[in-house]
Order: structure tokens, then sequence, then C-alpha cells
């Protein structure tokens, strides 16, 4: 109870300091005047309640992190940042008001987030049409950067958006070279949440799986609302699978390889980055020994590029852990940051008064060493960082096992 209060006053607080912002006094470029300075605003979206709540205050503590560091720095010249956080609770419809709220606060120069791949299909319309720069540290579908026909012809549909996460198009066939060529697995269950994310990761997992010669035994979809997975405990267990593959988020997963092992399909269970969370392994208890997912680049605890983020995260005191996209989230901040450093510098030290439009233009060509490794974007919006790394669970721990990209 005493989290939930204190998230309730969190977003509180957000919600009003979000009001006095668009309240305050602006300068030509848009943004509030603090005296000593411009206030320049980055919003961040993610579900900070709810069961996803775990990976969105991680991605929002480390926004905050990164706008904290560049103050500290002075890294843009006049310029102070400040992160204004709403929660989205991982669903379409509260992430495109949140979208709303913010491009109606002219002081937001830029938006980190969303987590999840369904709620950034419901902004994304919005920030494109007026210009408002999205970064998502955690967005895999690739459908939201190349277009529905990606697979035969990708097309770039928002030029306001970019990742620092690599897609489902890589994530997806890496983990299938791993459980077949690594893992020796050869007939796989294939199981997803229906929604966008669950759903592209399995079928893109599928393809590749199946090109190298494995079979799949069977499919099935869940209800991402139930926590009841016994009739398709049964199904697997009766299917001859030597392995699960499941396309969604460590809520249901979690359940899921329990009630599995339960069941007596004592057979591991893998799944992708929406499923590499600590809560996975307190949700499956015991039954998670073994278990696999991929997730977004190296192990940021074993990166040199990430040591000072690793180290003033702790010294920050921040309540939860930078989770999953804790690196991504910095980086997605930081690459604001860079691109509002670029259009200050080329106007004589002030922010332009078409800041937003100048921004997502200069985010285009942003590049630099990040917590994560190197950060820039391709003609896509995409990120041209593809490695990704396999992880399993054991001692009741996520340990790195593999990291690589996909070699199609």
């Amino acid at each position: 109870m005493r989290q939930r209060s204190l998230i309730a006053i969190t977003a509180a607080l957000a919600a009003g300091a979000l009001t006095l912002t668009a309240c305050g006094s602006r300068d030509e470029g848009g943004s509030s005047d603090t005296g000593s300075g411009t206030t320049v605003v980055i919003g961040v979206d993610a579900p900070l309640t709810g069961d996803l709540s775990a990976m969105g205050l991680g991605i929002k503590n480390s926004a905050d992190l990164a706008a904290k560091t560049a103050n500290k720095d002075k890294y843009v010249e006049g310029i102070t940042f400040k992160i204004e956080a709403l929660d989205d609770q991982a669903q379409p419809s509260s992430g495109q008001q949140n979208a709303t709220t913010f491009v109606a606060d002219k002081d937001v120069l830029g938006v980190v987030g969303p987590l999840n791949s369904s709620v950034a299909e419901s902004m994304q319309k919005v920030f494109d049409d007026a210009g408002l720069v999205e970064v998502s540290p955690a967005n895999t579908g690739p459908t939201l950067t190349q277009g529905a026909d990606w697979q035969t012809k990708k097309v770039r549909t928002y030029k306001s958006y970019f990742r620092t996460a690599t897609t489902d198009a890589v994530q997806g066939p890496y983990a299938a070279q791993y459980v077949y060529n690594d893992a020796k697995k050869k007939k796989v269950f294939v199981i997803d949440d229906k929604k966008t994310y669950g759903a592209g990761l399995a079928a893109t997992f599928t393809d590749e799986f199946e090109k190298l010669g494995g079979e799949v035994v069977g499919t099935e979809h869940i209800d991402p609302e139930t926590k009841d997975f016994s009739a398709v405990a049964t199904k697997v267990k009766n299917s001859g699978a030597d392995v699960v593959y499941y396309g969604g988020e460590y809520p249901q997963s979690g359940p899921l390889t329990k009630q599995l092992k339960a069941a007596g399909a004592k057979i591991p269970v893998v799944g992708g980055d929406g499923m590499k969370d600590d809560e996975y392994i307190n949700l499956g208890g015991s039954a998670s020994t073994g278990d696999l997912a991929t997730s977004v680049g190296a192990p940021v605890e074993e990166l040199t590029s990430a040591k000072d983020f690793v180290a003033d995260y702790k010294a920050e005191g921040y309540k939860e852990p930078y989770s999953a996209y804790g690196g991504y989230s910095y980086d997605s901040t930081w690459a604001i940051i860079e691109a509002v450093k670029k259009i200050v510098e080329d106007n004589d030290g002030k922010l332009p008064d078409d800041a937003r439009a100048q921004i997502t233009a200069a985010m285009q060509n942003v590049s630099f060493d990040g917590v994560t490794g190197k950060v820039s974007f391709d003609e896509y919006g995409d990120t041209t960082n593809k490695q990704l790394t396999v992880y399993k669970v054991e001692g009741g721990e996520w340990k790195a096992v593999k990291s690589g990209t996909y070699t199609g």
C-alpha cells in the first residue's frame, strides 16, 4: 500500500507541475523562462502503475538521471532540462491522451517512451502532426518505423519517431538461432498474448525457427488479462515440444512457466525483452530456473560505457531498479538533449522559434557514445546498434550466456 500511495502522490505532483509549466511565462522559443535561463521539458510516457510498472519506473528514473546529469554539467549553456512523467498504464488509450497532453504544453520539446509497441501505435500520429520528437527506449515492433509491409517494402511513416532499442525483426530470429543451434531444441510450442509486441515477436521467431529446420508442434494465443493457463499447459505437455517460445511480457509468462512445470511440461520457456525482468523470476519461482530471454544490447553491468550510469543511478537513491531499459532510457533522453544542444548552438545560444521541428530534424543526425554503446539512427529512425543478449535464469538471477546479433 505504501508504494501505491507514493506512486499516487508522485503522479499528482507531476500533473500539478505540468499544469504550472503550461501556465508559465514563455520566451519566443516556446519555453518557460526561469530567470537564469530557459527550461526545456522532456516528457516521459511509461506504465508507472500496474503490472509493468517495474520497467516503467526504471525508464522514468533513468530519464530523470540524464536530465540531472546534463544540468549538473551545464551541458547546454543557458538550458535547464526538466522531466515530466505521465502514466500510460500500458494502455493505448491512455498513451494517446498523454501524447495530446504533451503536445499541448509548448515547453515539451521531446518525449521519451513508451514501453509498449501497442501504446506507441496510438501516440505516433499525435506527435508527428505536432512535429514533436519521440524516442522510445523499448519499442521493438518493426511496423512502427518500417510500415505494415516492412518484410517486403520498408516505408518510414513518421519522421518524428525514433528508438534506441533494436527491433523484433532482429530479436525474434536471433532467439530462434540460439534455441535451434545453441540450445539444440528442435520442437517448439509457440504462445503469444495477441498484442502488437507479443504477436510480432512470436511471428519473427517462428519464421526463422522453421527456416532452420525446426518444427512448430503447436500454437496458442492467450488472454493477457488472465492468470489461469492450465488449458494451454496441458496442450504443451501433450504436444511433444522440447521448448516453449512466448511472445509477451513477464506478468503472464511468470505464472505461465510455473503452471507449465506443474502440469508436467518440464521444458524451458523462452521469451523476449518484455520477459527479461526480475519480476519474472519472482512470479515463476523455482519453475523459472533454466528459462531464457533475449534482451536488447549487451548487459549494462558489463559495459565500460555504463559504469558511470550504474554508479550514478545508485548514488541518486532511486527506490526502483533501472530494469531492462534503464540504459536505453538514459540514451533516449540524452539523444533529445544532444538535439537541443545542436539547435541552440546553431541559433546563437537560444532556442529557435520552431524548436520542435528543428529538434526532430536534428535527431536524424544525432550520434554519440552512450550508456549502451554507440547511439545513432538509420533512415527509418531505428537504432544502428543491433546487438542482443541471451539471458538464462540460474540461481534465482538472470545471467548473460551469449551476446551477438542476428545473421540472416
